[in-house]
């Protein structure tokens, strides 16, 4: 509260106010100070000593050895972690190296089968080839010996056209032969 300045030059002054000195350093109550700080100050450490300091030494290592366990914890999962992800890893390179394996098996496979039909192939059309190479041949030769004979023949007709009597067969053979 406020004291206005009428009512403290008012208010009667006594005790060790009058005096002006401050309580606490007053000499005359320091014996009973200093026993009643010894009292307080013991008082106060048996009680630290025996309930406080205790209990936050018990919690502190409770705390200490949660935080122990949950890092082991942490670390023996960081080990599963590690060891599952080189499993992962080495499945994943051995599946990759089996499908590469499998890819080039069946890329060798197809292969060998495209040449296989295409050797297959090929020897069938060269068969068809000489087959037909050989018809060809013997059409032409057959071609060739009936060209003379139908030389013969329209020289016959020629003959017979111009001169109006049939030719003499020997004399046009020789001809065309000849």
């Amino acid at each position: 509260m406020f004291i206005s300045s009428a009512l403290a030059a008012t208010a009667p002054v006594s005790g060790a106010a009058a005096t002006g000195v401050f309580p606490p350093f007053d000499t005359s109550t320091f014996a009973s100070q200093l026993f009643w700080l010894a009292i307080t100050f013991g008082a106060l450490y048996y009680a630290l000593s025996k309930i406080a300091i205790p209990r936050v030494a018990e919690i502190l290592d409770a705390r200490s050895a949660k935080i122990a366990s949950d890092l082991d914890a942490a670390n023996g999962a960081k080990k599963a972690a590690d060891d599952a992800g080189a499993a992962y890893d080495k499945s994943l390179s051995d599946a990759k190296a089996s499908a590469q394996q499998n890819v080039q098996s069946l890329r060798d496979k197809l292969h060998a089968e495209t040449e296989a039909k295409r050797k297959a192939l090929e020897s069938d059309l060269n068969a068809k080839l000489a087959i037909a190479e050989e018809k060809i041949t013997v059409m032409k030769t057959q071609a060739m010996s009936n060209v003379s004979a139908i030389a013969a023949e329209a020289a016959s007709a020629i003959v017979r056209q111009v001169t109006g009597r049939d030719a003499d067969a020997k004399l046009i053979e020789d001809a065309v032969k000849g």
